[in-house]
């Protein structure tokens, strides 16, 4: 199991430079065992993380985010539901952030994404997010660059927002390499039943991947705060990503000083007739 702690060197600290593709992103320096052992690992961890979601839920006083981005095929989809697959499903909201509808487009681009932020006791995982829109935008200029520069003090501003009111935010890019992403692209088209995860425009992003690693590279860099961090995960081997995912998620609830209510009556004075 990876090392308590150890997950730090995957946090991206203010202040820090991010060079995407300079990273391993098939490291999995912080596990000693193969694959196969990982999974008996995950299972005890993904038991913690249920404890811990028990005793946010039975607490509702805190909540948490989790950010989840990638480049496509980067295992978005797959991690929540490794990640998240014995919690509570009245205790975690996920919310996939596809291309904005007409309505989300008439208001301001966070009214769509405020709306998603956890409740009181409640986890909400972002699979993408509200940096879609700096990163979209950027790209493949939708908007003139003061619109999108603007947006990075408009998320900072609003996740501290959610932080002074209780809620914790962690932000997890899965670092994927393109050869990696090109192997699993192959393999929706090799398969017919995967067809219907092929989008032929994942081709004009693959296209831009030095762009949208540029991109990636300023957004964390300029968003990631002691209060709201990003994480880059090496992502190449799933079962690795899940695991240090998971981790990370395990020693973030441990950070919040969760615990069950304390009642004020005598158990032993209640009687069931």
């Amino acid at each position: 199991m990876p090392v308590q702690g150890a997950l730090e060197q995957y946090k991206v600290k203010p202040g820090d430079k991010v060079k995407l593709g300079g990273k391993n992103t098939e490291d999995k320096s912080l596990y000693a065992g193969t694959k196969e052992e990982s999974l008996a690992d995950l299972d005890l961890l993904r038991a913690e993380l249920k404890e811990l979601q028990h005793q946010l839920y039975a607490q509702d006083k805190k909540s948490l985010l989790v950010v989840i981005q990638a480049m496509d095929t980067g295992g978005k989809d797959g991690c929540v539901k490794s990640v998240f697959a014995t919690v509570d499903p009245q205790g975690i909201m996920v919310t996939p952030f596809k291309k904005p509808s007409e309505e989300e487009l008439a208001h301001d681009f966070l009214w769509r994404v405020h709306s998603q932020v956890p409740r009181n006791g409640q986890i909400s995982v972002f699979n993408r997010s509200h940096y879609e829109d700096i990163i979209a935008v950027k790209v493949k200029k939708l908007y003139a660059d003061s619109v999108w520069q603007k947006r990075y003090r408009h998320v900072q501003d609003f996740e501290q927002m959610l932080v002074d009111e209780g809620t914790t935010v962690v932000k997890i890019f899965l670092n994927i390499s393109k050869k990696e992403q090109g192997e699993r692209l192959q393999a929706r088209l090799d398969n017919p039943d995967k067809h219907w995860k092929f989008n032929p425009d994942d081709l004009l992003d693959r296209a831009r991947w030095e762009e949208f690693m540029d991109a990636y590279e300023d957004l964390i860099e300029k968003t990631s705060t002691d209060d709201s961090p990003w994480y880059v995960i090496p992502s190449d081997r799933k079962w690795y990503r899940n695991l240090a995912v998971t981790r990370i998620l395990v020693d973030t609830l441990k950070g919040m000083g969760l615990s069950y209510p304390q009642i004020d009556w005598n158990p032993s004075d209640m009687k069931i007739e």
